[in-house]
């Protein structure tokens, strides 16, 4: 089968190669899934760069989520059958087909595509752990979006739109806005205004979900209202910022981490609940992520880089097969 390769660490059009690999065999708990799409996430650049959380051994194959078919199920996987449309997370799955935990698998939500199915998962969990299980997001409460029309901001939007939430989206530039706002940001401000000041003169924030980490974070503190929370999702400004205790504490506010992928590991029972509670949204019509492009599978690195490069709106998915 084709999968892509990293052999070194580097950008990612550099260091991604195709190359022709076995078909795994799934091992005990595991469903080889075959491959229709897999969505394109900065993890996937992390992974090019050797900075992300998890290092494979090189080489690997990078690729964290896919939508996909059962093709055949290892000892004691037993949830699901040959041929049933499912989505999955794991490092590896940027191939043709990928072996991987059952307790990753989740149906695939009828009312999406395979490219939208394959950009659910992982945005949409995070969006959704961020907003309601950590900082318990409430109906009328002002919500504040960083990075809002990318991939998880989107969500983000979606879910707190849904959810009753004033939302507004801090975007990079003036074409982004309007993606936002199709996600349901009321307002929607430029990251290089004066959008600090914009925030708290329209009432503050009392809840920020912010993916991006630096001056976000930094000029979120400021923002954010008394009993405000501000959910720390990512650093995709590079820029990993300090969270003073002095000034939490002067402004009554909590800063919350939220890193998904330990749900998963720990609590496989509140991703599926999530997991049902989004499908249902997502077949009422609520919540449908943005897939901005699907590229052919001999583009992937392409894709890859072009989100590294930080100029995306949305989600890239890399078609791979039916």
């Amino acid at each position: 089968m084709r999968a892509w390769r990293i052999a070194a660490y580097g950008e990612p059009a550099e260091v991604m190669a195709v190359a022709e690999v076995p078909v795994p065999e799934p091992g005990p708990g595991e469903v080889l899934v075959r491959v229709r799409a897999v969505a394109v996430n900065f993890p996937d650049v992390l992974l090019a760069r050797g900075q992300y959380q998890e290092r494979p051994p090189l080489p690997f194959t990078p690729g964290i989520e896919l939508c996909g078919e059962v093709a055949a199920l290892g000892p004691g996987a037993a949830r699901f059958a040959v041929g049933q449309r499912v989505v999955a997370t794991a490092i590896g799955v940027m191939a043709e087909y990928a072996a991987v935990p059952e307790a990753s698998v989740h149906d695939a939500p009828e009312t999406l595509d395979d490219a939208a199915a394959a950009a659910f998962l992982i945005a949409y969990q995070t969006a959704w752990f961020g907003l309601h299980r950590r900082a318990r997001l409430r109906a009328g409460e002002r919500l504040l979006v960083h990075a809002a029309a990318g991939g998880v901001g989107t969500a983000a939007c979606q879910l707190g739109a849904a959810a009753g939430a004033e939302v507004t989206g801090i975007v990079g530039s003036e074409a982004k806005a309007p993606v936002a706002e199709a996600s349901g940001a009321s307002r929607v401000l430029l990251r290089g205004d004066d959008w600090i000041g914009a925030v708290k003169g329209d009432g503050g924030a009392d809840v920020v979900f912010d993916p991006v980490g630096g001056a976000a974070f930094t000029g979120s503190t400021k923002a954010v209202n008394f009993e405000g929370r501000i959910v720390v999702v990512g650093f995709a400004s590079g820029e990993v910022p300090p969270v003073r205790a002095d000034h939490a504490l002067v402004k009554n506010y909590s800063v919350l981490g939220l890193h998904w992928a330990l749900y998963q590991r720990r609590r496989p029972d509140l991703v599926a609940e999530a997991h049902a509670a989004l499908t249902r949204l997502a077949a009422e019509g609520a919540v449908r992520p943005v897939v901005a492009a699907a590229v052919p599978f001999a583009d992937a690195a392409q894709a890859v880089q072009r989100l590294a490069d930080g100029g995306t709106t949305g989600r890239l998915v890399v078609a791979v097969g039916k």
